[in-house]
């Protein structure tokens, strides 16, 4: 097995791990010391699993680079068109004549996050950060004081079986003084230290959306480049589903439009992807994207738990930054300043850490003291409480919201906040119109609009190595069987918004069987989140695997 050393390893090429490694790097320069930094990528290039809205607040970016640097960022187009709809079930809309608290988007710009993300890895490499995609971490290392060392890569050339082949190659051991976990939402391997080191201890458990994309070529004159547009109401009934939907206009005359869903919803036969679906068929959406053609298409989810759900983010040896810390403002529903910030915050109490020769947990608390007295802390401790009380519908959610803002987050009767998992109702238990009744008569596959999940998966460009072990585990065989199926219906073939889990019912003996497609994940790992029992776990399959997006 290769064993590799460095000085600080971050694992994931997003916007906090780069940031991460673009500060870091300048810092030690202004110091006159020379350290190591390597970055490791899932994504078989960077950029290739990012996937965000992305309407982007650009100042956090004039801290971490050189002006030349920062003009160089490749943003779409600035807003210059705002507005909110609550869209009605009878095809009709209400443009709000205000801007709901924190919906603003003045001077914010329209972006490819992904693009953005190739473009901070250029600047990343030109500072020496050695940068390596296409490498799955599948485990962690610690010492024998259960002290993160590094971690280990995925080992290669193993078949369904866990027989190694001809092409057998063992994964890398690289072990690191300081490891910052940037894997995004629902880190695979961050999840695993989270639990082992205890660090949500006190926490709020943490919830999650989901959001479902697509990029559109659109006519000429269908959507101006700048137009930023965000939608609540229709499809979602309130009360039972809390999200919303967003239309951006790009240059190129491309559209990028989705629908974002709490995943704490009780059907469970609710399907996000359908939902999106349903939404697109609204005559306000509809309209702009008459006479176009998809020509990308993916799938994420996003933390929502707020300050209240936020884990302890530092331990000896290590960090979390950005998504993966859920450091993300749900009720601006934008992360990506926060992610450069959390980037910038690490990286400075890394260099500190480094030169004192001293990277214990005492040592990096100072990442929570820069994190605390910085735009992080401003912005999502006075909205601590929005994702929970929004739990009681928007009349009454939206009345304990406004208090919040006098109050600085405070409020009486929070909702108590569950995990996502334990908010699904059996078949039996739900007493409310299932998903697929609801809307029959808008589901059946129009080839103008309306993509069912295979489409998806073909626009997200999703390939997978089909000679491996399968990534997403089911924990408990009995159980998924007699509960996951026989009682909840395989509600993971509708959470899951690229038809990755299937019922095979036999024909003639009438048993039913679960059928995993795993080629077709996008890595949005909803069903880690959201079966039921934690039915299932996602792992990272091979490095570069997944989807391949361009623009996201």
């Amino acid at each position: 097995m290769d064993n590799i050393s460095t000085d600080v390893l971050i694992v994931g090429g997003g916007p906090a791990g780069l940031s991460t490694a673009i500060a870091l790097a300048d810092k030690l320069k202004q110091k006159g010391e020379s350290k190591k930094i390597m970055l490791i990528e899932k994504g078989s290039s960077i950029g290739s699993h990012i996937l965000s809205g992305a309407v982007i607040r650009p100042q956090v970016f004039q801290q971490l680079l050189t002006t030349g640097e920062f003009d160089g960022i490749p943003f779409d187009s600035k807003v210059t068109y705002d507005e909110v709809a609550k869209l009605n079930d009878n095809g009709s809309e209400f443009i709000l004549p205000f801007h709901p608290p924190y919906m603003s988007n003045e001077g914010n710009y329209l972006g490819s996050l992904g693009q953005i993300c190739k473009y901070l890895a250029t600047l990343a490499e030109d500072r020496g950060v050695e940068i390596y995609t296409g490498f799955s971490v599948d485990s962690v290392l610690y010492d024998t004081e259960n002290k993160v060392i590094g971690v280990k890569t995925k080992d290669t050339g193993v078949d369904h079986h866990g027989v190694k082949q001809k092409n057998f190659q063992e994964g890398t051991t690289v072990e690191a003084k300081i490891t910052v976990f940037a894997e995004g939402t629902r880190g695979s391997a961050v999840k695993t230290v989270i639990e082992k080191l205890n660090l949500d201890a006190g926490k709020n458990p943490q919830i999650y959306s989901l959001g479902v994309k697509e990029i559109w070529k659109v006519p000429e004159g269908s959507i101006e480049a700048g137009t930023v547009k965000h939608t609540f109401g229709y499809p979602l009934k309130d009360k039972e589903e809390f999200g919303g939907g967003f239309i951006y206009g790009m240059t190129e005359n491309r559209v990028s439009v989705g629908l974002v869903v709490g995943l704490d919803y009780k059907d469970p036969s609710f399907d996000v992807h359908a939902a999106m679906q349903v939404w697109k068929t609204h005559p306000y959406i509809s309209k702009i994207l008459k006479g176009g053609s998809p020509i990308e298409a993916g799938a994420k989810t996003l933390p929502e738990g707020g300050w209240n759900s936020v884990p302890k983010y530092y331990a000896d040896n290590m960090m979390i930054v950005g998504d993966s810390a859920s450091f993300l403002n749900t009720a601006r529903l934008k992360g990506v300043h926060l992610a450069v910030r959390s980037g910038i915050c690490a990286a400075t109490a890394a260099v500190e850490a480094l030169v004192n020769n001293d990277t214990s947990k005492k040592s990096l608390s100072r990442y929570e003291e820069l994190v605390n007295s910085s735009s992080i802390y401003k912005e999502l401790y006075p909205t601590r409480n929005m994702r929970a009380v929004m739990q009681e519908g928007m009349i009454l959610g939206g009345l304990k919201m406004g208090i919040q803002l006098v109050t600085g987050g405070a409020c009486l009767m929070v909702p108590k906040v569950e995990a996502d998992y334990l908010a699904t109702k059996k078949i039996k238990e739900f007493s409310g119109e299932p998903f697929g009744s609801r809307f029959s008569d808008k589901l059946e596959n129009n080839k103008e609009l309306v993509l069912d999940k295979v489409t998806t998966v073909y626009y997200s460009k999703a390939m997978h190595d089909e000679v491996q072990p399968v990534h997403l585990v089911v924990n408990n065989e009995e159980e998924f069987k007699a509960s996951n199926i026989e009682e909840y219906g395989l509600s993971c073939a509708s959470l899951c918004p690229a038809e990755v889990y299937e019922l095979h019912k036999d024909k003639k003996s009438g048993e039913k069987s679960l059928r995993i497609h795993a080629e077709n994940c996008v890595h949005c790992k909803t069903c880690d989140i959201k079966s039921p029992n934690s039915g299932i776990t996602w792992t990272t399959p091979y490095g570069g695997d997944g989807p391949d997006y361009n623009m996201m």
